[in-house]
Order: structure tokens, then C-alpha cells, then sequence
């Protein structure tokens, strides 16, 4: 099993923490897949505005994390799906308590979700 990279001088748990699930897209592969098993070019079509060379960095370093598992399969073409850890499970209620929060601003200063109008 590969060890988990040390995050870089962490200044507390906060620190730790958001230097493993912070930035634009990490967060947002962990809600996706909150829901179940997903593939690459699923997540590449629910993730707007990520290339595909952040997208296979991002999973990357969430696998490396031991948030996320990839299980290659040997089929032609290829089939290679991604899924929640025991650890990425357990950071889910804590990424709803941040959309609830963000919901409630962005109602507050009236951006509407998107696929609302």
C-alpha cells in the first residue's frame, strides 16, 4: 500500500486537512462519488471547467490521499472506475455542512444553483 505523502508543514489539523481535499476540483470528486462507483470521463462530463490533465492529477493525489481507490479492469477498451474509501465516506457530512452553507449565501446574495434559472 502506498504511503500517504506528508502534507508541508501543517499548521493544524484545519491546514492538514484542506492541503488534502482543498482547491477547485477535489472537493467536488469527492461529492460525485459520494453516490457510488464513476468513471472517468463520467466525472469529465459532471466537472465543468477541468481539463483532463487536472481531472487525472486530481485523482491522482485523492488516491494517493487513500480518499479514493481506482480499480483497473483488463477489457478491451479498457474500464477503469473510481470510488469512495472508508476515509472519503467519512468526509461527506462535512462537504454537506459546507453546501448547506454555501446554498444559504449564495441564496443571500441571490446566485441562483446551477440548473436554476
Amino acid at each position: 500500500m502506498a504511503k500517504i505523502k506528508q502534507p508541508v508543514n501543517p499548521q493544524c489539523p484545519v491546514d492538514y486537512a484542506f492541503q488534502r481535499i482543498g482547491g477547485k476540483y477535489k472537493g467536488r470528486v469527492l461529492w460525485f462519488l459520494k453516490d457510488g462507483v464513476m468513471r472517468y470521463g463520467q466525472m469529465r462530463r459532471l466537472i465543468t471547467g477541468i481539463t483532463p490533465k487536472m481531472l487525472t492529477q486530481v485523482l491522482r493525489e485523492l488516491e494517493d490521499d487513500r480518499l479514493i481507490v481506482r480499480t483497473v479492469y483488463l477489457e478491451v477498451p479498457p474500464r477503469v472506475e473510481y470510488h469512495l474509501t472508508e476515509n472519503g465516506h467519512a468526509l461527506i457530512p462535512s462537504i454537506e455542512m459546507i453546501s448547506k452553507w454555501g446554498m444559504g449565501q449564495m441564496k443571500e446574495q441571490g446566485i441562483a444553483e446551477m440548473g436554476e434559472s
